[in-house]
């Protein structure tokens, strides 16, 4: 007669089990940082998000029409060789896998419904903002809000006059253009990589494809076009870059040479809102300024973290 597994063997099956069945939404990374995959509730709209790490928090505001992959392609390779910070990724409404509310009218309704989710995911938590193009928008729109809460700031190529004919623009110029597929792109794709990225690289284009692209295929544009094309919905509804106080805390604003989206004269406008920012021009970059010159970029995500660390 066979013996019976004794009780420390049953709770070690168990507990094998139960991790096996919870490694899709949490598991953990090469130094041992937990990676959680959720969702949680603002009212009746359902945020699709992930956490990386432990830490201070830092939270990901992505563009409009792409979602998280965007923050994270550029972001977590600068989180590789450093602990204590917790990345918080979230898919924006009617972008990625957050679906869109009807009572989401414009940039004042996605302000204050990040804000909400931070506040739920952070509760009485300091926090770092990366915000990229429009998330640059809506990161200066919480600076503006919630100004005692944020550690610091990074913007990438922030939106910073949201009437698209009011803007001081660069004309597109493209750089070391080498891409195997470009001749076989759809017109439409090319097009567009054409007025976003001025350094066409394989490497670049193949980041492009995947961090930008396959989410602008996934948007919800019925929900995001009345906002994105009627600038009284576009823009928030005070005069985000007149802060009440100058942010005084350590900040990073990128901005491309060649920048046809949004451009980088624009942002020089409200700069002494920010006394601690530096203020970054590079050339060969467009709008994916963070792939297309992926070496400064992460230098100087670097040395950003390094101040606030060191509390300098």
């Amino acid at each position: 007669m066979k013996n019976k597994p004794d009780g420390k063997y049953l709770i070690v099956v168990l507990l094998w089990t139960a991790a096996v069945l919870l490694f899709p939404v949490f598991s953990l990374g090469e130094a041992g940082n937990q990676h959680i995959k959720e969702k949680v509730k603002i009212n009746d709209l359902t945020f699709d998000y992930e956490i990386i790490g432990s830490g201070k928090p830092v939270i990901m505001v992505h563009g409009f029409g792409v979602d998280r992959e965007v923050m994270r392609g550029c972001m977590e390779p600068v989180f590789k060789k450093r602990t204590g910070w917790k990345r918080i990724y979230f898919d924006l409404p009617g972008m990625g896998k957050t679906r869109g509310a009807k009572w989401i009218k414009n940039s004042d309704d996605m302000l204050d419904v990040t804000r909400k989710l931070i506040k739920k995911l952070c509760p009485g938590k300091k926090y770092l903002l990366v915000g990229e193009s429009y998330g640059g928008y809506i990161c200066r729109g919480i600076v503006y809000k919630e100004p005692g809460d944020v550690l610091g700031m990074v913007l990438i190529c922030p939106l910073a006059v949201p009437d698209d004919s009011k803007r001081d623009l660069p004309k597109p110029q493209v750089f070391n253009r080498d891409i195997s597929v470009y001749e076989t792109l759809p017109p439409d794709e090319r097009n567009m990589f054409d007025f976003i990225v001025a350094l066409q690289t394989q490497r670049v284009w193949e980041r492009f494809n995947k961090e930008m692209i396959s989410a602008w295929k996934k948007s919800d544009s019925e929900f995001l076009n009345p906002i994105r094309n009627i600038i009284a919905n576009y823009a928030f509804s005070f005069t985000v870059d007149q802060l009440p106080v100058p942010f005084d805390k350590p900040s990073l604003i990128f901005t491309g040479r060649q920048d046809a989206g949004v451009g980088y004269k624009d942002i020089w406008n409200f700069i002494e809102q920010y006394p601690r920012a530096t203020f970054v021009v590079l050339d060969m970059a467009g709008h994916a300024l963070q792939v297309e010159q992926e070496t400064l970029f992460n230098a100087l995500v670097h040395e950003l973290l390094d101040r606030i660390e060191n509390k300098k």
